[in-house]
Parts: structure tokens; sequence; C-alpha cells
């Protein structure tokens, strides 16, 4: 891990402008989420904008064919999502709103839940077949069981939480699959890919003891990330992440040259000069000014063919040419040519040096990984497995 105090160092060697310019760029984004500065002058316009172009007639394309197509089910699946407050969970605040505005969107009756709503009230008047919680003390000492106890004796509920195993710091398995058994889960389900719990010896347990495991891979919004046309490239790079301690080591490793000498937009959690958030309306704004996408996985990612961040979907779908590090499931869920994949930090550099001296390549690239994000990867289809998964399930009870 690197210490706060190496990593303040690291924040102050970050490029002037990128800090100097931090605020404005953000007020900027923001005012054209609000539908301001349409008429914008200070940014040169694209002629011809293929890419932003065909990402926009594939966005739309994909609504046209998701928009309820499951509301026939809607009086047998309504699916009720725990969601936790943005400030102390972004990454989970946002996947799960992302999961609730795509079942919605595809006709599955979804709320959520806050972590301070009246649980009972809720249940009475939403009436959820479905419950979906994490397994872990922040959510579940915030469910009041008693009252979804005696809600499920005279409904059909079906309860799932997460698959979390020990070395994501969830504590003992055993004892939480005893707990689980007690207050009657139905089933565990994870944002991982199938084959990685499946496979991984750690996971055993759940499946010994009769549960399965449901897959919700991450995906992009498409009601939320789609290309911007008429806005020019003129960030070297948007780099849109936390700088949570378990990722400040590789950041280090990869992006410190970079940020160096390269100005260009950082924003998210933990950043010392990011002051403000942008909120997941101003992203695609931000993402149509940037030259490339910076991402890094966690270790994770890079040992097992576990998971590809939400980052890599979505800025396929806003049509940024991408350079990230070699995670395992990359080959597995996009075609060669779709990304500039670096194996060390070295490469990374290189790669990025290449796609600011490449536009054309840079281009080709991104349209390349963004019609496959389009065509397999938006949390539409990942909503839609969720709906035939949970389907299955309720006919093997």
């Amino acid at each position: 891990m690197l210490s706060l105090l190496r990593f303040r160092e690291f924040e102050r060697h970050i490029h002037r402008l990128t800090l100097a310019d931090h605020d404005r760029i953000l007020q900027w984004s923001i005012d054209k989420a609000a539908g301001k500065n349409d008429t914008d002058s200070t940014l040169e316009v694209f002629a011809e904008d293929v890419v932003s172009a065909e990402g926009i007639a594939l966005c739309e394309a994909i609504k046209c064919e998701y928009s309820g197509k499951y509301k026939h089910m809607s009086k047998n699946l309504r699916v009720l999502i725990h969601l936790p407050p943005m400030e102390r969970s972004p990454g989970g605040n946002s996947l799960f709103r992302n999961l609730s505005e795509s079942l919605q969107f595809i006709g599955v009756p979804t709320k959520c839940v806050m972590w301070t709503d009246p649980f009972m009230e809720i249940l009475t008047d939403f009436k959820p077949t479905v419950f979906l919680t994490s397994d872990a003390p922040d959510y579940l000492d915030r469910i009041d069981w008693k009252v979804f106890t005696r809600y499920r004796v005279d409904r059909r509920c079906m309860l799932g939480l997460t698959a979390s195993i020990p070395e994501y710091g969830s504590g003992p398995l055993s004892s939480r699959l005893q707990w689980a058994a007690k207050h009657g889960v139905d089933f565990y389900y994870s944002f991982r890919a199938p084959g990685y719990f499946r496979e991984r010896p750690a996971y055993r347990p759940f499946f010994e003891e009769g549960f399965q495991i449901l897959s919700v891979e991450f995906g992009a919004n498409p009601l939320l990330y789609y290309p911007i046309a008429g806005i020019k490239r003129d960030l070297d790079y948007v780099f849109l992440a936390s700088s949570n301690y378990d990722k400040r080591a590789r950041y280090y490793e990869y992006l410190s040259g970079i940020l160096a000498a390269h100005p260009g937009f950082i924003n998210g959690p933990g950043w010392r000069h990011s002051h403000t958030l942008a909120s997941a309306q101003v992203h695609r704004f931000l993402y149509a000014r940037a030259r490339v996408g910076l991402n890094l996985h966690i270790d994770d990612s890079i040992d097992w063919p576990s998971e590809l961040n939400e980052r890599t979907y979505i800025l396929a779908a806003c049509g940024v040419p991408q350079v990230v590090d070699s995670a395992q499931l990359l080959s597995a869920r996009f075609s060669a040519g779709s990304f500039f994949i670096a194996t060390n930090p070295r490469e990374y550099r290189q790669l990025f040096d290449e796609v600011l001296a490449s536009p054309d390549l840079a281009s080709q690239r991104a349209a390349l990984a963004q019609r496959e994000v389009f065509s397999r990867h938006t949390t539409f289809h990942r909503a839609e497995s969720l709906v035939h998964q949970l389907k299955e399930l309720s006919r093997t009870e």
C-alpha cells in the first residue's frame, strides 16, 4: 500500500493546469448538462465526429429495443434494492442506481430503499417480490428483520445478498452462511463474472450450502453514458475515479509520469483538489473532451478473470479511446483492437503517447469498443440477464 504522505507528494506533481482548470472545467460540464452554453464558442466544433454520431445512433437503438421489454412480468416481478448513501459508498450507490434505473426502463417495477427510509411502509406500499441487499453489517443492521419476516408470511419475496469472500475483508464465511440460513436468504449475487466465482475455491462453501450465485456484471447505463457530438477533444485525458488507499500504489506506478507531464481532468473521492464531485449526469460531457480515457483495475482483476470495472464500459460507451492495464477478463468481453492494453507501466506510458500521436487509430479502436458495449455490455443487458436468472431460480424453488 502507498502511504498517504507519499500519495500527497504524488498529487503535488500533477500538472499545474490540471489543478488550476479543474473547477472551471467542472462548472462547464454542469452548465452543459443543464442545457446552458449550447452555443459555446470557446470550443471548436468537430465537423465530422463519426464515432460520436455512430454511438448516438447505437444508444438510441438499444433504448428502443429494451424500453418496456419485460413489462408483461410487472405483476410477478417487483424488485426492491437497498441503496447506501452516496457519501458513504459512491461506488455502491452508483452501481445499484444504474441497476435500478435499467430494470425500471425494461419494464420491471423497481424501487430503491435508502438506509434511513421507513422500511415497513415501503414494503407495504411497493410490495416487492425480490429484495436485494448487501452481505455487510452496514446494510444488514439497518433492516428491520421482524418486519421483513412478517411481510414474507403472506407474500413471496426472495432475499438476495452479495456473495463476498473473506479475502475481500467481509469476515468468516461460515458464520455468515449460518446467518443466511436462519434469515431465509434465497440466493446470492455477484458483480463478478460467473466463471470466477465458480472456479475460485473460496466461493465453494456457498454452493456446498445449496445457494446459487447470480451474476450481474458491470456495464454502461445508456440513460447516462453515450457520446456527445460537436465538442472538441481538448483535454489530453479525463480520469474520473476515487483515490482509495487500495488503488494508490497502482496510480503512483502507472500514472505518475502522465499526470505530471500532461494537462487533463481528474475528479473523484479522495483527490485533494476535487472539492466537488462530478455527478454521473455530467460525466459524458467531460469524457467528450478527452483524447484519452485513463483506466486502471484493482489487483484482483489483474490476477483473476473476475471483473472489468464500470469505467471500462463507460469509456467505451462514450466513444473515448482507452488506455487500460491488462485485466484478465478483457479478452473475454471485448475483441482484440478495442483498447490500448498495457502489461506494465512503461507500456502504459508508451500507449498513452501513441493515442495522442495517432488520432485516427485511436478513433478506430474507440468505435469498435463502442459498438461492442452497446451490442452486449449495457446495464440493460445486465438487467435482462438478472430477470432471466431470477425467473429460473423461482422455478427451481
